[in-house]
């Protein structure tokens, strides 16, 4: 880990993101016709974001609203247009790039803001050289990376090896989903409301039933957006581990025992589904997050949590651990 520094107290928002404007191009290879500014919005191609592009790309701004949030430390990662995985082995400088700016960016904050970069996830030896960089990087923490790369997730091949890298390296691993196109979900902005949490649950079934948390007990990775539907779907999942050898011949335990070794934040919009989540959860897995700036945010994020009875002291010490930080000494109180 590389936040050897002091972090602004409070609450930390582990989900929110930054793109530097000299990058809004977005990495080689990108279907989606870049980011661009329009008299002050941002748009991807020719798609209004809806928030002003201030809000991605300016730090200041950043800062600023990160105060006015109620949050102490916000971490920032690149937004889930910018992963490089469309032509990967052309995309070292893109990456290069953005975590040089990145370390620059969050350095400027005082401890308001920390960074997780970009990587590869198509060849070991170019991800470790990237995350070794970011190891030895003061206030970048880890890596923000997609669930799914070309119908694969983390249970096998180099994906699997990038997060035995991280887990070697103590960095941690923010799992962001990328809104993948299927025809169903062409309407109703149903390829984010349905296809995100899909994406999301596709991974944690990997992770889990794929024994990745057996082989790497210290890696620290969390699965935003309450991870997903897997909070609903562990039962099944259990009981399928128990009745088909199929489900269990990745894993040599049940896969409720490995969720409580993942980290959750807490965007879910209702108090039931978070309530679900800590039914399963280790509570000391349980972190704040927001998905600023973007229109699916959680509000307020720290009021969201305080009013349905999750202890602020508990969420700091939580975030300081994913980060791989010493938990403060004393709580602090919301600023």
């Amino acid at each position: 880990m590389a936040v050897t520094g002091d972090i602004r107290a409070g609450i930390i928002d582990v989900h929110a993101h930054w793109l530097p404007r000299e990058l809004l191009a977005l990495p080689p290879g990108n279907p989606l016709g870049g980011m661009n500014d329009r008299d002050g919005e941002l748009f991807l191609g020719d798609i209004r974001l809806t928030f002003p592009t201030a809000a991605m790309t300016d730090i200041e701004t950043i800062v600023a609203d990160t105060v006015k949030a109620g949050v102490g430390t916000r971490v920032i990662s690149a937004p889930p247009f910018a992963f490089p995985v469309h032509a990967p082995a052309e995309a070292d400088d893109y990456i290069a790039s953005y975590n040089e700016q990145l370390a620059q960016a969050v350095a400027t904050t005082d401890g308001t803001l920390v960074g997780l970069g970009l990587v590869r996830l198509d060849d070991v030896d170019a991800a470790r050289r990237e995350l070794t960089r970011l190891a030895k990087t003061e206030g970048v923490a880890g890596v923000a990376v997609p669930p799914l790369v070309q119908g694969r997730s983390y249970g096998d091949g180099v994906m699997r090896e990038v997060l035995a890298v991280a887990a070697e390296l103590g960095l941690a691993v923010l799992v962001h989903p990328m809104q993948l196109p299927r025809p169903e979900w062409d309407h109703h902005y149903l390829v984010n409301l349905i296809g995100n949490p899909v994406e999301t649950t596709t991974a944690v079934a990997s992770v889990l039933l794929d024994g990745v948390m057996e082989e790497l007990p210290n890696l620290r990775i969390c699965f935003v957006h309450g991870g997903g539907c897997s909070p609903s779907l562990i039962g099944r999942w259990g009981h399928g581990w128990r009745s088909r050898d199929d489900v269990r011949q990745g894993s040599s335990r049940p896969p409720a025992e490995s969720f409580t070794q993942l980290y959750f934040d807490t965007i879910t919009h209702d108090p039931e589904v978070l309530r679900l989540l800590r039914s399963h959860a280790s509570p000391d897995r349980i972190l704040c997050g927001s998905d600023y700036p973007f229109e699916m945010a959680q509000p307020d994020p720290v009021g969201f949590l305080l009013d349905n009875g999750i202890d602020a002291a508990a969420l700091e010490t939580n975030g300081r651990v994913f980060l791989g930080m010493t938990p403060t000494a004393e709580p602090t109180a919301r600023t």
